[in-house]
């Protein structure tokens, strides 16, 4: 099993990606979703009926017959601030932070096979209003799931690091101030 991460500009690029996948035959336990909630798109989220905090849980986020995307719940992941969130990388990521481990996101990200430096990029990119998508994928459906995830216009993480970078950013920082954005994630997605 290989885990493949991708990270949108936009949450309808990332929820385009999921419902290919599991349209495809990718069952939705096998999928996760991080979509910062200023990405001014998730109105379809009912935050009454959602957890907000610091190691929430996500309730039935975890798939079932009616699709991963059903189960969407608010919650704030430090750093990140407030975001929509379903699948096995979330609860991934709320344990580590509960638990008082280091690393959050990032350390969840780099525990499922990514390179330390995209895992920080990537979480940069929720924060700053992208979404990311993760999926646990068994060695027969590898390529299938890249062609997917490629297909909805994914960010290139050299580019963007390479942007991020150009503004004094470093690394994901899980202490700093969610407010203090300096450039949204607009740029070009991978051809």
């Amino acid at each position: 099993m290989q885990t493949i991460t991708k990270v949108f500009d936009t949450y309808e690029q990332a929820e385009r990606a999921v419902n290919a996948l599991e349209m495809s035959g990718v069952h939705s336990a096998d999928i996760s979703i991080v979509a910062n909630k200023r990405n001014g798109n998730l109105a379809s989220v009912d935050e009454e009926n959602s957890a907000v905090g610091t190691g929430a849980g996500v309730g039935a986020a975890v798939g079932g017959a009616a699709g991963l995307l059903t189960g969407l719940g608010l919650m704030a992941i430090p750093g990140v601030g407030p975001v929509v969130a379903a699948g096995w990388l979330v609860s991934t990521a709320l344990g580590a932070v509960a638990g008082g481990a280091t690393g959050g996101i990032v350390g969840s990200l780099v525990s499922t096979g990514l390179d330390d430096d995209n895992a920080h990029i990537y979480s940069e990119a929720v924060r700053r209003g992208g979404a990311l998508v993760a999926v646990k994928a068994e060695d027969g459906l590898v390529e299938q799931v890249h062609r997917i995830l490629d297909g909805q216009g994914p960010l290139d993480p050299v580019a963007l690091g390479s942007e991020y970078r150009k503004t004094g950013w470093s690394k994901f920082d899980a202490n700093a101030d969610v407010a203090d954005v300096t450039k949204p994630n607009r740029m070009d997605p991978m051809i």
